[in-house]
């Protein structure tokens, strides 16, 4: 509640994104960790302690110029007690804070919101610690932690999409559940780019074991305990996404016809195998669900000691269906193809997905999509990405 009640209030978003340590109990805006200065001319850290006034799911306009303080007395940068914004001392419990001193900073008209309030009490008190060190802040730009009201699937606050004030266009992507076939190097960056998104459950699945060589192909820095332990590639990757999003669900299955069931209930899947004869049957079934899917794929050939070739991304929804059979290769990999020799090409890997991705979002209508193209290519060594098959 207090995270969507800041979220509505601008003076509160304003001072969670200038990196502010607020919270909201129960008719109290609570700010801690603000610098000041003792009568031992020490730099410590108090807690502001301010009445909140709500209009429906945001913040009215402070109710008085009043606020409480949580801390030793405040002092100037040589230790003299400060007097003119300190009525008196009481030791009591406000708002679920001891707090110690009762302020009064009454400026010559009313403040408009809780920013301004919150800022002349901050520059009253932090001004003297800042005399003393400029580095000192109270911006210390805290862990949010999500209510469990909320609903979150973060296990900390998306403060970059608030800061940007995107969080509505980003709610766009919360979709229930995606699906993506095969964590190897592209679906492993799919996986990294869709864990900082909304969506309610990323499923993954992959029968391989996680081993040196994917390191190398693979977003992160895994530890030599982390190779070492031969775990399946989804519980690899499931324990380390799951410390950002708390919906990464595991399958450590290869998806062929047996199995391809598996995929059903989802609402968008990304196939990132290289399995080509096992693919034509799975996009068939796909097909015949009417499901949105976006296929993946890389040709990578040695020439002349360098490396050349194309990267591919295929978008299939009830929209447009006509090119898939086109412009999917449902062939495995041959010995001409280097990539089937898993060379480490992590950067192609990156951008396929990268790729992937923004297309998807694209779909979502996350981007704005002018083009609306179902399938592009880049070819490595013209430097020329190709947007093909436009609705």
């Amino acid at each position: 509640m207090s995270q969507k009640l800041i979220d509505h209030s601008p003076d509160l978003k304003r001072l969670r994104d200038e990196g502010y340590a607020l919270k909201i109990n129960p008719g109290f805006l609570v700010l801690e960790q603000i610098p000041y200065v003792n009568n031992n001319k020490e730099i410590k850290y108090g807690t502001l302690v301010m009445g909140l006034n709500q209009a429906g799911n945001k913040a009215a306009k402070p109710p008085d110029h009043t606020a409480w303080f949580a801390g030793e007395h405040p002092c100037d940068h040589i230790g003299k007690p400060i007097t003119q914004i300190v009525n008196n001392s009481q030791n009591q419990v406000v708002g679920g804070i001891a707090i110690n001193y009762y302020f009064s900073c009454c400026p010559t008209e009313p403040y408009k919101d809780y920013y301004e309030k919150v800022k002349t009490y901050e520059t009253a008190l932090s001004g003297p610690a800042q005399h003393l060190e400029s580095n000192v802040t109270a911006r210390v730009y805290p862990v949010m932690l999500p209510e469990e009201e909320d609903g979150s699937v973060f296990n900390y606050y998306d403060t970059a999409s608030s800061r940007a004030g995107i969080s509505e266009v980003s709610d766009k992507l919360a979709v229930n559940r995606v699906a993506i076939v095969g964590v190897g190097g592209t679906g492993s960056y799919v996986l990294d780019l869709l864990a900082k998104t909304p969506v309610k459950e990323i499923h993954i699945f992959d029968g391989d074991k996680f081993l040196n060589h994917n390191a190398f192909r693979s977003p992160g820095a895994p530890a030599v305990e982390d190779l070492e332990k031969q775990m399946t590639k989804v519980d690899y990757f499931a324990s380390q996404y799951s410390q950002m999003h708390r919906h990464i669900i595991p399958h450590p299955d290869f998806i062929t016809l047996e199995n391809v069931a598996l995929l059903q209930g989802m609402d968008f899947v990304f196939l990132c195998m290289d399995r080509g004869l096992d693919k034509r049957g799975i996009v068939d079934k796909l097909v015949e669900w009417g499901m949105a899917f976006i296929d993946v794929g890389m040709s990578l050939y040695l020439v002349d000691n360098q490396l050349l070739g194309m990267l591919r991304v295929t978008a299939s929804t009830n929209d447009k269906r006509d090119h898939i059979k086109k412009k999917i290769p449902f062939v495995n990999g041959n010995e001409n193809d280097d990539y089937a020799q898993n060379i480490q090409v992590a950067d192609l890997n990156a951008l396929n997905a990268a790729l992937a991705v923004h297309k998807w979002k694209k779909l979502c209508g996350f981007y704005q999509d002018l083009e609306r193209e179902n399938h592009t290519t880049y070819d490595i060594n013209v430097n020329q990405l190709n947007s093909q098959d436009q609705l």
